[in-house]
C-alpha cells in the first residue's frame, strides 16, 4: 500500500515532465504538428497510461479544481502539486542542459492572460469532470480529456499562449501570476458548475 502511495507522485512527476518537454519541443522547433495538438495528444496518452495510478492530473489547476469539490484531500492535493512542479522543473533543466536556452514565450497583458487562461482551463476541467462523474465512457476518457484540452488551448490562445497549466507555465519560463491564478480560477468554476449540473437534489 505504501509503495502504491509513492507511485502516484512518481506518475505525476513523469506525466508533467513529459508534457512540459513536449510543449518546449513544439515551441522551440518547427514541428509538423502544432503545439495545441501535441499537448492534447500527450495528455490523452497519459490519461490512459497513468490514469489508473494517479488519475493523471499532471496539472496543478486540475488538482486544485478537484480539491475544491472534495474529490481529493488537502494533504494529497499539496503533494500532487509539488510532484507536478518538480516534473516541470526537471523538464526545464533537462531541456536547457541538452538543447540550450528555453524558447521565448511572449505574454499578453496580465488581465487578458488571466481571462484567457481561466476560460481555457474551464473547458479542460469541464471535460475532466465528465470523466470523474462517469458521464463519459471510461474507455473514451483520454479522448475526452485530451480533446477538451485541445479545445481549451484553441480558445485561450488568442488572449494568451494557451498554457492552462501552472506547472508547465513554470517549466517553459512563462510563470507570471496570471498564468498561475487564471487556470486555477477557471478550473474551480468548471468543477462547481459541472457538479451542480449532474447532482440530483432531493426535497
Amino acid at each position: 500500500m505504501q509503495e502504491m502511495h509513492w507511485k502516484k507522485y512518481v506518475a505525476e512527476v513523469l506525466g508533467t515532465g513529459v508534457l512540459t518537454l513536449a510543449v518546449l519541443a513544439s515551441l522551440a522547433y518547427n514541428l509538423s504538428i502544432a503545439t495545441p495538438f501535441i499537448a492534447g495528444l500527450t495528455l490523452a496518452l497519459f490519461v490512459y497510461a497513468i490514469g489508473p495510478v494517479s488519475g493523471a492530473h499532471i496539472n496543478p489547476a486540475v488538482t486544485a479544481g478537484l480539491w475544491s469539490i472534495g474529490k481529493i484531500g488537502s494533504a494529497e492535493a499539496v503533494k500532487y502539486i509539488i510532484a507536478q512542479i518538480v516534473g516541470a522543473l526537471a523538464a526545464m533543466v533537462a531541456f536547457e542542459s541538452l538543447l540550450g536556452p528555453l524558447p521565448t514565450v511572449n505574454a499578453a497583458s496580465a488581465t487578458l492572460t488571466l481571462v484567457a487562461e481561466a476560460a481555457g482551463a474551464f473547458l479542460l476541467l469541464f471535460g475532466i469532470c465528465a470523466v470523474v462523474y462517469e458521464k463519459a465512457r471510461a474507455g473514451a476518457s483520454g479522448l475526452v480529456i485530451g480533446g477538451f484540452l485541445l479545445l481549451g488551448i484553441l480558445i485561450a490562445t488568442p488572449g494568451s499562449n494557451g498554457v492552462l497549466n501552472p506547472a508547465v507555465a513554470i517549466g517553459i519560463g512563462s510563470y507570471t501570476w496570471a498564468y498561475i491564478v487564471g487556470p486555477v480560477l477557471g478550473a474551480a468554476a468548471a468543477c462547481w458548475l459541472y457538479r451542480w449540473l449532474v447532482t440530483e437534489h432531493v426535497g
